[in-house]
This record gives structure tokens, sequence and C-alpha cells, in this order.
């Protein structure tokens, strides 16, 4: 990677990794605030501030950003998590002093029309109502909520119904102006473009941004636990799983490494036993989660009413068979899958604009390949074993939505997992 870095007077970072072989930009704005920075009772301002963000400024109405962007063939969109928020767009190369402009105008000049809001409120209802209707996706609300209960990691990023219902504009764009400063945001970008062209528009289009804007949340602390739901569904929708690492841990890619050889992919463990040996399930995969301060392990698995009964016991004893580490064939593959799928990304403009961007939020530092698949390489059967070590040491969560008349109770899983 090619990247350079600067930082604009009021703290903005504006990172770049120049790619001369494509002729196209990938940018975006990722700012360091998310769901987890919004007091209780306003579960879901930040994603409906993504959203409103869209819906016209001063100079620009919610259709004319629309086609300005879509003029130049060119894209623009956002998204929310639980730490950050982001607004991204990719052009052509020569379009990208609009693209920064649009996106600099969204964030610091948008209107927040009550009819907008109303409109955009209509939206996110049935965003939230379509997720409710997606099993396999609200499954894993529900295993966040449970492994954080009542805190700010383990609320939706959509927000609750009840408190979208009543959120006023005053609530939106009071969020807007006490948690988005300059301090906490970089401007990212991956392509065919001149860093020191973005920067100096940079510092013309958002210079004006206030620079320090405190974020405060309360610290992350894994409960675990039990939530199931039973529903009318052919399938029952299942995810299990324990306190992961947080993010910058030493041990981090050890962790990724083991979910990588356990649950993610057609060679893996869960994915022959359960799905290829015994037929229980369609899909079926594990995956680490990190955070600043905390993080999770989980499996999910999507299964049928009957099969649920013989599930269980097989997914607690093969988290119990991860105590006896990963065969060396099992490390080597899952490490060259990993490095793998990182060089390969590295094809994407945006993905290296993500990636630039988020490194930078969470470890101050530039992101950088080569000692990503070095900490990879680096990873042993000892470090393995520290990770399961710490990840067992802790209750389990358990997450069920569907039929639940063959799922074992809360307290004769948590004993299958007592080794």
């Amino acid at each position: 990677m090619t990247s350079q870095l600067s930082t604009l007077a009021n703290g903005l970072r504006v990172a770049t990794d120049r790619v001369d072989t494509v002729d196209t930009v990938s940018l975006g704005i990722w700012v360091d605030v998310g769901t987890r920075h919004e007091p209780a009772d306003l579960n879901g301002v930040a994603h409906f501030l993504e959203h409103m963000a869209f819906k016209g400024t001063k100079r620009r109405s919610a259709l004319a950003i629309a086609e300005e962007i879509e003029a130049v063939g060119g894209h623009l969109n956002a998204y929310t998590s639980r730490e950050s928020t982001a607004y991204y767009a990719k052009v052509l190369k020569e379009d990208v002093s609009l693209a920064l402009d649009i996106l600099a105008d969204i964030l610091q000049h948008s209107t927040f029309e009550p009819e907008e809001l109303e409109r955009e409120r209509a939206v996110i209802l049935q965003e939230i109502g379509q997720a409710n209707d997606t099993p396999d996706d609200i499954i894993f609300d529900h295993f966040q909520e449970c492994a954080y209960p009542d805190q700010a990691m383990g609320r939706p990023v959509l927000g609750r119904p009840e408190i979208i219902r009543q959120l006023g504009r005053e609530a939106v764009t009071a969020y807007l102006h006490d948690h988005y400063g300059a301090q906490r945001m970089v401007l990212s970008a991956a392509g065919h473009l001149d860093h020191d062209h973005l920067a100096a528009l940079a510092e013309k289009l958002l210079g004006g941004l206030p620079s320090e804007r405190p974020a405060t949340t309360e610290p992350a602390c894994y409960a675990g636990g039990d939530r199931r739901e039973d529903r009318d569904l052919e399938q029952l929708h299942l995810v299990l799983g324990f306190p992961g690492l947080v993010l910058g841990d030493p041990d981090f890619y050890a962790a990724s490494v083991l979910s990588t050889a356990f649950g993610g992919g057609m060679s893996s463990r869960l994915f022959q036993e359960i799905r290829e040996k015994r037929g229980l399930v369609y899909t079926i995969h594990s995956f680490v989660h990190g955070y600043r301060d905390g993080g999770l392990f989980g499996i999910y698995a999507g299964t049928g009413e009957a099969e649920v009964a013989e599930l269980v016991p097989v997914l607690c004893e093969e988290a119990i068979r991860l105590e006896d580490g990963l065969t060396p064939i099992e490390l080597n593959r899952a490490k060259t899958q990993m490095k793998a799928g990182l060089l390969m990304s590295l094809e994407s403009t945006a993905a290296r604009c993500e990636q630039l961007a988020q490194h930078l939020l969470i470890h101050g530092t530039p992101f950088d390949p080569t000692e990503i698949v070095t900490r990879v390489e680096a990873v042993d059967d000892a470090a393995i074993r520290r990770v399961v070590a710490r990840w067992r040491s802790a209750p389990p969560t358990l997450a069920a939505l569907g039929p639940l008349s063959r799922l074992e109770e809360f307290d004769r899983v948590r004993e299958r997992l007592v080794s």
C-alpha cells in the first residue's frame, strides 16, 4: 500500500492509499461515534442521524444529492455500527472533488426539515420491521443484548420502535452537534488520487468543523445468559457464544485464526462435523467481534425443530474439543485463508478505504497489510490455547429464535460446556 497521512489544523486526519492501476476513487468520512455512545432513552439516534444526512442541505435537496452523484456514475451510502458511523462514496477519479463536496455538505449543512424527518422516521420503522421479520439477522441483535444486557453495547443499532416514534428534530441535531468533532473523524480515500490535492480540498471544505466533541460511554461489561423467543418458523435460529478479545489484544489475530478453522469455511470443523457428516444444518459458521473494550466469539446455526436436540450437544462437544488446540494442518490452512482473504480484499478500493479509516480510528496508525500478515503468520498453537482458555472462563451466551420445544434448558447447555 502507498499510504499517506496528514492532519488538518482542526484535528481531522486525511489518509490516502494511492492505486494507479484503477480509474476510480473510494472515499469517505468515518466518525468515531456509534450506537454505544447514545443515552438509553435515545437508542437509535446515531442511525437516525445517518439517514437524515441525505435528506437535504442548505444547497441541495435530497433529490439533488442523489442526482448529482449519479450524474457522474458514482454512488453514495452510509452505515452506523456500535462504535462508528461512515459516510462514503465511489466515483471516477476526475469526480473526487464533487464527491467530497457532497460529503462535506451533508455532514455540515443538513437542514433536517421536519417533513423529511417524519418521512425518514417511517422508513426506519419499516427497516426495523424488516429486520424483525428476518430471523437470521435479528438473532444477532438478540445475542448482543443477551451478552451485554442493560448497557449501551447491547442495544440495537437501528433503535427500538417506541424510541424512534418519539425522537424529535432537536434530539437528532443535538447528537450531531455534541458528538461530531474533527478530532473524532478520518477522511479516507483509496484509488487513483493525489494526496496533497485531497488534503487541500479537505482543508477548504472541512476545515471549519469544530475540533473537539468528546464522546463518552459506559464500559462494556460481558454478562452472558439466555434469551429465547418461541416463534412459528420452519427453522430454529441459534447463536451460542462467549466473551472474545478486545481490538488490539496481542492474541486478537489468534482468535480470528481459531474462528476460521472452527467455522470459517467448508473445510472447517463445524461445517464438516455438523453439516456434512450429520446433516443437522444448512448454515453454520463461527465469528469474532472485537470492540475497544470487549469482544465476542460466537457460533450461528440454523436448524430444524427436530434436529436441535442433537445439534446443541454436538456444538458443546466441539467447543470443548477446542481446548486440545488445532492440528498443524488446520492451523496452517486457517492462516492461509486469512492471509488470502486480506490480500484479495486489497483489490477493492472500497475495502482499502475502509480498512485505512477503521485502523486509524481504532489504533491511531495507518493500515499496513504486511504487518497484519506477519501477525497472522506468527499465530501458533500456544496462542490458540490461550484464546480458548480465556473465552471458556466466563459463562456462555445463548440466543434462540423459532420453534423451541426441543431446545435444552440453558442450565443444561451450560453444564455441557464444563469439561
